[in-house]
C-alpha cells in the first residue's frame, strides 16, 4: 500500500468514527442504550479510542473488523426500540459478516439478535440516588452517575451529604469534583449554586446536604422520595449502624461501599447479584480486592477445581495510611506510604466466600500496600482438582472474558508490555494478565490487575441498579 493509501484509509477510519460520536451520545441520553466493541466501551470515547476498539478485534477473533462493517451497525441500532441495555456491535458485525456478503439481511438480523430487548425495556421508573460521603469512591460514583445524565436515565444522583459546612466548603468540593489527580478531569462543568447548597454538573442538579448524622437528615425536604443512600464513608459497617439511614425519611434502601458485618450480604456484582431480595434493605458491595478476585475465582473453579490456595494482594495505598511516619493504630501502616512497602491484612480471601460458597475456608490472603497511587494487583497461588497448563487457562479464561457472564466483570489482556498506569480508568473488576500466568500439574499462579477505585465504583453501580430493580442486559447473548 503507498504512503497515499495509509493516508487515505487513515482519513476514512478518522471519518466514521466521527459520525459515530453523535449516535452513540444519542442512544445513551435518549434510550439508555451503551455501546461497545468486544467490551471496548464507546460512550464518550475519542474518535482515536473508537479506531483503537476496532484494532484491537483482531486479538480476539484473529479478523479485522472495519469501521465501515460496524457503522451500519450501530446505524441500525439506533432506528430500533430497544431501551436500558448494553450492546456489543462489534460482537454483532463480526458474526453477521461471517454469513453475509452484504447490507441487505441487516435490519432483520439486528432486529432478531435484540428481539429480547426490543419494546420490552422502557418500564422502569427513575429512581433516587443519594451519595452519604464524598471521597474517592463518592467522587468517582458522582462522576458515573452524572455521565448518565439524560431522558432516559434511571440512576439520578439527587443530593451528597457531609459533615462541616465551612465557609468555601462547597467550592472546594466542587474542585474536588473538577480536578482528579489520578483520573483527570470531569468530563464536562461543574457549577456551585452557593444560595441553594448545590453543585450543578452537566445539568444534575445535586443538592448538597450537611449533617454530622444520619438522623440529622430529612430527604423529604428536598423532594427525594424512596431513596437508595450509598454509605461510602466506611464508619457503620453493621446493620444497627447502617440501619440509621432506613430511618431518615425519604429513604427506602442502603448500600455500602465497604465490606460488611453481621448478616448483611456482601454482594460481587456478576457473580452473586441474584442473591438480592426486595426485601434486603441494607446490603455490602464488598472491597475492591473481592471484586476483583472473586470472578476470575468463580471461573477456575467452574473449569478446574479449586482445592485451596493463596492471594496476595499487592495494593496501591489509601488515605487510611500517613504520608510521613506518624502514630496509626494499626500495625505499620503509620509508616510513610510513598516511601514504603508496607505488609498488612486484608480479609478479601475470606470475603471470598460470602459471594462465593463452594470456596469457603479454602483460601488465605494477605496484603502489601506499594507505593502508587491507585491500580493494584491479585496473586492468585491455586490448587486444583485437574492438571492444567497455561495456553488451556488462558484460552478459556479469554473465552469467559469475551462471552460468558462474566464478561462485564473480567477483562483479558495478551500485552507483555502492561503496566499498572496503564489500567487507570478501567471499567472492569479485574484484568487477566495471560503472559504473567504460571501452570504446571495441578497448580497455577493467576495474576489479576484492578483499579481499586475506577472499577470497583463501576462494581458499585451494578448493584446500585439491581438494588433497585433496573435490568441492563449485555447483548448479544452467547458465543459468536
Amino acid at each position: 500500500m503507498s504512503a497515499d493509501k495509509h493516508l487515505q484509509s487513515w482519513q476514512e477510519r478518522f471519518e466514521l468514527a466521527e459520525a459515530m460520536q453523535p449516535l452513540l451520545g444519542k442512544l445513551y441520553r435518549n434510550q439508555g442504550v451503551e455501546v461497545v466493541v468486544y467490551g471496548r466501551p464507546l460512550l464518550g470515547a475519542s474518535t482515536i479510542d473508537i479506531i483503537k476498539a476496532h484494532r484491537l478485534v483482531r486479538r480476539h477473533v484473529g479478523d479485522k473488523l472495519r469501521l465501515r462493517e460496524s457503522f451500519p451497525f450501530l446505524e441500525a441500532l439506533s432506528k430500533l426500540d430497544v431501551k436500558h441495555c448494553k450492546v456489543d456491535i462489534g460482537k454483532l458485525a463480526v458474526k453477521y459478516w461471517r454469513n453475509h456478503s452484504d447490507v441487505t439481511e441487516l435490519q432483520t438480523y439486528m432486529a432478531s439478535e435484540l428481539n429480547d430487548v426490543i419494546s420490552q425495556s422502557g418500564d422502569n421508573e427513575p429512581r433516587d440516588v443519594v451519595l452519604y460521603g464524598f471521597g474517592r469512591i463518592g467522587r468517582l460514583l458522582a462522576r458515573l452517575l452524572i455521565e448518565r445524565s439524560g431522558s432516559s436515565n434511571l440512576l439520578r444522583l439527587r443530593a451528597i451529604v457531609l459533615r462541616g459546612g465551612r465557609k468555601g466548603d462547597l467550592e472546594k468540593r466542587a474542585s474536588l469534583l473538577r480536578r482528579d489527580s489520578v483520573h483527570g478531569p470531569f468530563n464536562g462543568s461543574v457549577e456551585v449554586d452557593e444560595e441553594n447548597n448545590a453543585l450543578i454538573a452537566n445539568g444534575t442538579y445535586i443538592q448538597v446536604i450537611y449533617a454530622n448524622g444520619p438522623s440529622e437528615v430529612d430527604y423529604t425536604k428536598y423532594g427525594i422520595e424512596r431513596a437508595l443512600v450509598v454509605d461510602n464513608t466506611g464508619i457503620w459497617k453493621d446493620e444497627a449502624g447502617l440501619g440509621q439511614h432506613l430511618a431518615c425519611p425519604g429513604v427506602e434502601k442502603a448500600l455500602l461501599t465497604a465490606p460488611a458485618k453481621g448478616d448483611i450480604k456482601n454482594i460481587v456484582f456478576g457473580v452473586n447479584e441474584q442473591d438480592i431480595l426486595d426485601s434486603d434493605m441494607i446490603v455490602s458491595a464488598a472491597s475492591c480486592t473481592t471484586n476483583a478476585i472473586t470472578p476470575v475465582l468463580k471461573a477456575i473453579n467452574d473449569q478446574f477445581g479449586i482445592e485451596n490456595g493463596h492471594v496476595e494482594t499487592i495494593h496501591s495505598y489509601t488515605n487510611d495510611q500517613n504520608l510521613i511516619d506518624n502514630y496509626h493504630s494499626a500495625d505499620r501502616r503509620g509508616r510513610s506510604a510513598p516511601l514504603n512497602m508496607v505488609i498488612t491484612e486484608t480479609g478479601a480471601a475470606k470475603a471470598v466466600a460470602k459471594a462465593l460458597p463452594v470456596l469457603k475456608g479454602r483460601l488465605t490472603g494477605n496484603a502489601i500496600r506499594v507505593p502508587t497511587p491507585n491500580v493494584s494487583m491479585a496473586i492468585l497461588s491455586l490448587n486444583l482438582a485437574s492438571e492444567v497448563s497455561k495456553d488451556s487457562i488462558n484460552d478459556y479464561i479469554r473465552h469467559v472474558a469475551l462471552h460468558s457472564s462474566l464478561q462485564n466483570q473480567i477483562d483479558y489482556t495478551e500485552s507483555t508490555e502492561i503496566v499498572s498506569s496503564d489500567l487507570v480508568g478501567s471499567r472492569y473488576a479485574g484484568v487477566f494478565d495471560s503472559q504473567a500466568t504460571i501452570a504446571e500439574e495441578k497448580r497455577a499462579t493467576l495474576y489479576v490487575w484492578y483499579d481499586n477505585e475506577f472499577g470497583y465504583s463501576c462494581q458499585v453501580v451494578g448493584v446500585m441498579q439491581k438494588m433497585l430493580g433496573l435490568q441492563y442486559p449485555s447483548l448479544p447473548l452467547g458465543d459468536n
